[in-house]
């Protein structure tokens, strides 16, 4: 009898580990990180809508920005599509997105024209404003799958600012967070830089806490690279790269 008490003490003990912490209802952090006070105090409602065709690695990420676009913009204003390729048959109403004459892709390729462009076209009202979520590798490996992508106009950030998520390291000095990707397209697509000023405020927030608790500024790889400083080896067509562009630098013509 002893043994089948065991068995069913056993039985009762919950699958999931029980949640150790409260979770803010909005973000989904711990309470004690969450950054839900530094959202725009009402939440932003564009002419135009992001839409984020997301690697499936990244929604497993602690410090993610998307969830801050997301929260930021009025509902519907930031449509998350999760995948490696698209669109697929889950991904409702998205091709349908993806073919409209007025939505543009981010992404910076040879035939990519300045978003500032834009603009200037005042027959074009709003736009879908598509962007890969994801590390660079995963962004690339995304608009090479989804042939879709590669009809669609192209456009190119031209800007000088340094991303503000310092607390991880970037591929090179002028790469952005998805965050702040959004926040500058939008501003300069709507001509209004309140985007840009309000929407990255959570991310601000995040990074001044993870400072407070340990954290450290992070160089970019490129920066890290440059002056032999970063940890992981790299191929030897890089190398030599790198290599050239030091000497040009300490040796100009």
């Amino acid at each position: 009898m002893d043994e089948f008490k065991v068995w069913e003490d056993l039985s009762k003990i919950p699958a999931d580990p029980p949640v150790m912490r409260n979770l803010c209802n909005k973000c989904k952090r711990p309470s004690v990180v969450c950054w839900c006070s530094a959202l725009p105090p009402q939440r932003l409602n564009p002419r135009s809508t992001v839409i984020l065709l997301q690697h499936p690695a990244e929604e497993k990420r602690c410090l993610r920005t998307a969830p801050m676009l997301q929260l930021g913009l009025a509902e519907n204003k930031c449509l998350i599509f999760k995948g490696k390729k698209f669109p697929q048959p889950k991904h409702e109403n998205l091709e349908n997105i993806l073919s409209q004459p007025n939505t543009i892709l981010l992404y910076p390729s040879k035939t990519a024209i300045d978003i500032r462009e834009l603009v200037k076209n005042k027959s074009v009202e709003s736009y879908n404003l598509v962007l890969l979520d994801g590390t660079w590798p995963q962004a690339k490996a995304i608009y090479a799958s989804s042939s879709i992508l590669h009809n669609i106009k192209q456009v190119k950030l031209i800007t000088s600012g340094i991303s503000s998520y310092i607390i991880r390291t970037q591929p090179t000095e002028g790469c952005l967070s998805t965050l702040e990707t959004a926040a500058e397209a939008l501003s300069q697509l709507e001509d209004n830089p309140l985007y840009k000023e309000q929407l990255i405020e959570p991310l601000h927030m995040l990074c001044r806490y993870q400072l407070e608790n340990g954290a450290v500024t992070h160089q970019s790889k490129e920066f890290l690279l440059k002056t032999q400083m970063y940890p992981k080896l790299i191929g030897k067509r890089l190398s030599r790269l790198l290599r050239s562009t030091n000497e040009n630098v300490l040796n100009p013509i």
